[in-house]
């Protein structure tokens, strides 16, 4: 008798000590809450992501992705409505689009073209997703709008017939849907199509382009969409295309790339190859500089407002400065440097008061959304590759992709 209740008294504390165990190194997921992520630079298309309960801790440690998926050659970043995540890539003469389960990775449909690869191959511009409704450009200039749930092609068009020529790296800016109308960067200063139809609302000179996204913003009650064409940054009508301020705004080898950032009826530019940054007062017809600053070069990375201070990379992808760079913060107001952290070219994103910054060589850090000084809180290093996609955050889920091995990584970060 005694016996025996020795050993269930053993089988007690081994069940104990196997639970005790477990609850050290398996700690409860934080609760995943959030907008969907449907379009280039989130829901707000600022960079930014409304989200506090995640665990950025979860960087410091060797990680498996939730998964991975092969999707391709090209830049394009992700779109994610619900558990559907759509994105581009580029394979053996064709792009292909993908419908993603995002819980898993598996495609839940997929649709294939011919398209040239260009030079940096493969595509470079972000889906939209509206509502059932899922818009796709090609670095060629093939544009699609899609039934988003099972692929069906409602309209296609190309941009040529609209004379809008690509840009020498082909077509970047993302596609844009806001009521009814359809906003590309395509032609001089924009294109505007009937979202349902593809048929022409507003159009611009025949012309070849910039490669940002168009911005919106409002100003004295009228809506604009602010973006940059090959030589200048527009202020365009949204409703009618009419161009209500310029700014002459030339970069070598007409590389202007990162998205303006709009506020206070400002506006901020930079571009690479040393042409720098400034800050524009958009409120009269002809705009003027405040101020003019080489701090930020970007070659195509966009920055992110928050709170009077402007976060972002001045970097460059080639020539002499090549791998030599900097994340840093910078007074929006006066242009006066916060502080600087050493980095190669890299992107960043905020996601609820913390910075997510990830360079092209997959170092990936975390770090406080202020502008008292660099304040790291987690550090990982991803797969050797490249990284010139910056990454998406969605509901507790990090998105990444590996330029050069044609991998999509997702990652659970709660």
């Amino acid at each position: 008798m005694y016996r025996r209740l020795f050993f269930l008294l053993w089988a007690f504390f081994i069940i104990g000590a196997f639970c005790i165990s477990c609850s050290k190194t398996e700690q409860p997921k934080l609760a995943a809450s959030g907008p969907d992520w449907i379009r280039w630079r989130g829901p707000d298309a600022n960079g930014i992501y409304p989200e506090t309960e995640w665990n950025p801790a979860v960087l410091n440690q060797e990680r498996e992705p939730l998964w991975t998926f092969a999707v391709g050659k090209g830049y394009s970043s992700v779109a994610i409505k619900g558990d559907l995540l759509y994105t581009l890539g580029y394979d053996e003469g064709k792009d292909t689009i993908f419908c993603l389960n995002d819980q898993d990775g598996s495609v839940v449909w997929s649709y294939s073209y011919d398209c040239k690869p260009g030079e940096y191959s493969g595509p470079k511009a972000t889906p939209f997703i509206d509502g059932d409704t899922l818009y796709s450009l090609s670095q060629e200039g093939h544009l699609f709008c899609f039934n988003a749930l099972d692929g069906k092609i409602i309209w296609q068009k190309h941009l040529n017939e609209f004379g809008a020529r690509a840009p020498t790296w082909g077509f970047a800016g993302s596609p844009v849907v806001e009521g009814d109308l359809l906003l590309l960067n395509a032609c001089e200063s924009g294109l505007a199509l009937n979202k349902q139809t593809g048929e022409v609302i507003w159009q611009s000179k025949a012309s070849a382009t910039g490669y940002s996204t168009p911005v919106l913003y409002e100003q004295n009650s009228t809506r604009y969409i602010a973006l940059f064409g090959q030589k200048a940054v527009y202020g365009v009508e949204f409703e009618t295309g009419r161009v209500a301020w310029s700014l002459l705004w030339q970069t070598s080898y007409d590389v202007n790339v990162a998205d303006p950032v709009i506020f206070d009826n400002k506006v901020f530019i930079s571009t690479n190859y040393r042409r720098g940054c400034a800050l524009v007062d958009i409120q009269a017809e002809t705009p003027q500089i405040l101020w003019k600053s080489t701090l930020f070069s970007s070659h195509f990375s966009s920055f992110v407002y928050h709170e009077g201070y402007i976060y972002g990379n001045d970097g460059s992808a080639g020539g002499p400065s090549a791998g030599f760079g900097f994340f840093r913060c910078i007074n929006a107001q006066t242009g006066e440097d916060m502080w600087f952290e050493t980095a190669g070219l890299g992107s960043l994103i905020m996601v609820g008061d913390k910075l997510i910054l990830l360079d092209d060589q997959g170092n990936l850090k975390v770090a406080e959304a202020t502008p008292d000084e660099y304040r790291e809180i987690a550090a990982g290093v991803l797969p050797r590759g490249l990284y010139w996609t910056p990454p998406v955050f969605c509901r507790g889920k990090l998105y990444i992709r590996n330029n050069a091995r044609g991998k999509l990584y997702c990652i659970d970060v709660r």
